[in-house]
């Protein structure tokens, strides 16, 4: 291919690819290139998910085997054209991220060594608002796939009780995420708190399959609904983006009457195109829609006493939360 790389077009701008053959996936073979074709095969739903949106960037310049670091900062020798915004970090610290405005703009980050984009809730052009909900199911140690898949199904039936329409995708690992879209009129904090709402109910209904505990050793082998995953400043994997595991999986969005039969180690850069092409953007009819439902439940926790569930330990103390101690070293205490 040459050391001179490879130009490809996009969004109107020519791209060189640099190291074009250079293995991002050793195992299965596919190169950098092969990485920046994926992303030209998914370019309109990836855009629709996070185009003008920040972006987090982690990279990795030996390809998905080897070590890699997140960055926030855009460097400093970038091109004139790219797209960034402030962001912020819990305690205040600034600085320019990338916007994925178009896929020139993904392919820039690709050839710098970004497989995959942890993208921010808010856009570029209305910092203040979130417009997404994500509801995170994390498997605990011992949770299989098929327990993911039933806590889905449970996280439909309370959306669709509520009259919201959930968006399901894989994770690109052994988790799904499940977005609301939302009118831009919410802050972070308040789309937090109804994420902290969404998690307890869940609980409630099936406290044998679903846990809101914060605290790792109150979980037990259940999945975690990771409510903070929708704090401020947070981001989350992308839909569309490539995960750094040697099968190349891709967090995929999906049809809700998939849901127990999508295989989340199949869903590809070598199976996903294809898959696009056949079936479409699961989430193409996506509408924003209203979180009043779910903070209806927030206030309904307040009302009967229920204090904030804990944040993150990076993050400022925050009224109406809980102590920042782990059960049994509040109880150790309390004994000494």
């Amino acid at each position: 291919m040459g050391a001179e790389g490879v130009p490809v077009e996009a969004a109107g701008r020519e791209l060189v690819i640099t190291h074009p053959d250079k293995a991002f996936f050793a195992e299965r073979g596919e190169t950098k290139l092969d990485l920046v074709r994926f992303y030209q095969a998914v370019e309109g739903p990836l855009l629709a998910a996070m185009g003008g949106r920040p972006v987090l960037l982690q990279r990795f310049p030996n390809g998905a085997g080897g070590s890699s670091f997140f960055q926030k900062r855009v460097p400093e020798n970038r091109p004139d054209w790219l797209e960034t915004t402030v962001v912020s970090t819990p305690n205040g610290t600034t600085s320019d991220a990338l916007v994925a405005a178009d896929l020139a703009h993904v392919l820039w980050a690709v050839n710098i060594g970004c497989l995959g984009f942890h993208v921010w809730p808010t856009r570029a052009a209305d910092p203040a608002h979130a417009d997404e909900l994500r509801i995170d199911l994390d498997p605990t140690p011992g949770v299989t796939f098929p327990m993911v898949q039933e806590a889905a199904s449970e996280v439909r039936s309370l959306l669709d009780e509520v009259g919201l329409a959930g968006l399901p995708k894989t994770t690109g690992n052994r988790g799904i995420h499940v977005y609301v879209r939302l009118r831009p009129r919410w802050t972070s904090y308040e789309v937090r708190a109804a994420a902290v709402a969404v998690a307890r109910e869940l609980e409630r209904r099936r406290p044998d399959l679903l846990t809101a505990a914060w605290w790792k050793e109150e979980r037990g082998t259940r999945v975690f609904v990771d409510f903070n995953q929708n704090a401020p400043h947070k981001t989350v994997f992308g839909a569309w983006s490539v995960r750094a595991r040697p099968g190349a999986q891709v967090s995929t969005p999906f049809r809700w009457d998939e849901l127990d039969s999508v295989d989340p180690d199949a869903l590809t850069v070598a199976t996903v195109p294809a898959r696009l092409e056949r079936q479409g953007d699961p989430w193409a009819q996506a509408r924003a829609e209203s979180l009043e439902p779910l903070l209806a439940l927030h206030e309904r926790d307040r009302a009967a006493g229920l204090p904030d569930a804990p944040w993150p330990p990076v993050y400022p103390k925050m009224p109406g939360e809980p102590p920042r101690v782990a059960p049994s070293r509040a109880r150790k205490a309390a004994d000494d």
